[in-house]
């Protein structure tokens, strides 16, 4: 696991492990640490709409106040927030200084531990919580498959691991890959911007980029346009979002500077060498979040 120092946050003690460099890209890591200081201040409605996206797929039996959790890329905390009373003990890990705002975020719960470390050193025994999830954050790990492997690792037998990869529009019209290809081409440049100035430029694309879009499905669904038509719109996902996730978003999407994606397929598989089993996709946005028991 490395040394470790204990530091007294604002409302807490964060246990902080040495980062190993064999997975993890630095500049990425730095990216994240700087987006979560800025986005930190989600609301119950924010929460709550972007929680529900996510967790969709999980039962009572999955996670419950008695499960021992584990949030992996814990970024600014919102999801262990969402999640109050879901859980007897929850830890959030990050790599970043991202565990700082999350600290902010949480309050002083004592029923959460806030730990910054990274997949290579979770320093948690094998076996030992009843419940994971790393969401958004392991397609921004050099080798995704191992980064998974590392996270399951720590869940018991039995226990439920909940994972959302980035995916690679296979099940998208060619407009999608389109429109996908001119953002990557800007995230190449945009990652690569000084901290302040690429916060401003991710600003503007989400004015420029996501608002046309977000605005279009808004007006469909209050004119009672199918869920089913909306879909085939870019960022439908977005339309009952607020701006503020909008904005977060693009800095999350623009502003990073290793993404991979997967087909549905890839990750299926990946789960499987992890030693997931019963593995079952959402069948809603976002594309693709998938949960898996530990056999």
């Amino acid at each position: 696991m490395g040394k470790s120092t204990e530091i007294q946050a604002t409302n807490r003690i964060i246990r902080c492990f040495d980062i190993p460099q064999a997975n993890i890209d630095q500049r990425t890591v730095s990216s994240f640490g700087e987006e979560w200081k800025t986005f930190h201040g989600f609301d119950q409605k924010d929460l709550k709409v972007t929680g529900d996206m996510y967790f969709d797929i999980v039962t009572d039996e999955m996670l419950n106040a008695e499960s021992l959790v584990i949030d992996i890329g814990c970024g600014s905390g919102r999801f262990i927030k969402y999640l109050e009373g879901r859980f007897k003990r929850i830890v959030g890990l990050d790599p970043s200084k991202a565990i700082y705002a999350a600290d902010e975020l949480l309050g002083t719960n004592n029923k959460v531990e806030l730990v910054m470390a990274s997949t290579d050193n979770i320093p948690f025994p094998d076996n030992y919580f009843d419940f994971g999830y790393s969401l958004g954050v392991l397609h921004h790990i050099p080798d995704t498959s191992k980064a998974l492997n590392d996270c399951v690792k720590k869940i018991r037998q039995g226990g439920f691991f909940l994972l959302y990869l980035y995916y690679n529009l296979e099940n998208r019209p060619f407009y999608f890959r389109l429109f996908y290809c001119m953002s990557n081409f800007i995230r190449l440049g945009v990652s690569k911007l000084p901290a302040t100035l690429k916060g401003g430029v991710c600003n503007f694309l989400a004015i420029l980029l996501y608002m046309p879009f977000v605005l279009l499905c808004r007006f469909l669904r209050l004119i009672g346009v199918r869920e089913k038509i909306r879909r085939h719109i870019p960022l439908q996902a977005y339309e009952r979002q607020s701006f503020y996730v909008i904005r977060n978003d693009s800095l999350d999407r623009f502003g990073t500077p290793l993404e991979q994606r997967f087909s549905r397929e890839q990750i299926r598989k990946m789960m499987e060498k992890a030693g997931l089993t019963d593995i079952i996709f959402s069948k809603r946005l976002p594309f693709w979040h998938a949960i898996g028991k530990k056999f």
